[in-house]
C-alpha cells in the first residue's frame, strides 16, 4: 500500500486542487472496495449458513469454524469502511475543493 500511495503523490499534478480530488476519488475508491468487500463476506456467510442447513441429517455433524474467521474480517472491514469514511469527511468539511466534494458519494 505504501508503494502505491507513494508512486500516486509522485504523478499527482501540482495543483492544490487537483491533488485534492486526486485523493478524495482514491479514499471514495476505496471505500467502495471495502464495501464490496463486506458484501462478499456476508454472501459467503449466507452461502456456509445454507449449505450448513441442507445437510441435516442425524448421521452429518457441522462444526461451524469458518465463521469466526468472516466474523472476524467483516468487523476488520466495518472499521475501515468507518475510518475511511471518517477521513473523507475531514477532507470534505475542510472547505478546499467543494466541487469534488460534492460529486463524492462513497455510501449507499
Amino acid at each position: 500500500m505504501q508503494n502505491v500511495t507513494a508512486d500516486a503523490v509522485g504523478r499527482a499534478p501540482q495543483d492544490g486542487n487537483d491533488a485534492y480530488g486526486a485523493v478524495v476519488a482514491d479514499l471514495v475508491r476505496l471505500i467502495e472496495r471495502v464495501q464490496s468487500s463486506q458484501r462478499l463476506i456476508e454472501r459467503a456467510m449466507a452461502g456456509e449458513t445454507a449449505f450448513g442447513g441442507h445437510e441435516s441429517s442425524a448421521n452429518v455433524v457441522v462444526l461451524d469454524d469458518v465463521s469466526p474467521r468472516y466474523m472476524k474480517a467483516a468487523a476488520a472491514l466495518q472499521a475501515c469502511d468507518t475510518n475511511l469514511g471518517a477521513a473523507l469527511h475531514a477532507l470534505m468539511d475542510s472547505g478546499k475543493g467543494d466541487a469534488h466534494a460534492r460529486q463524492a458519494r462513497p455510501c449507499p
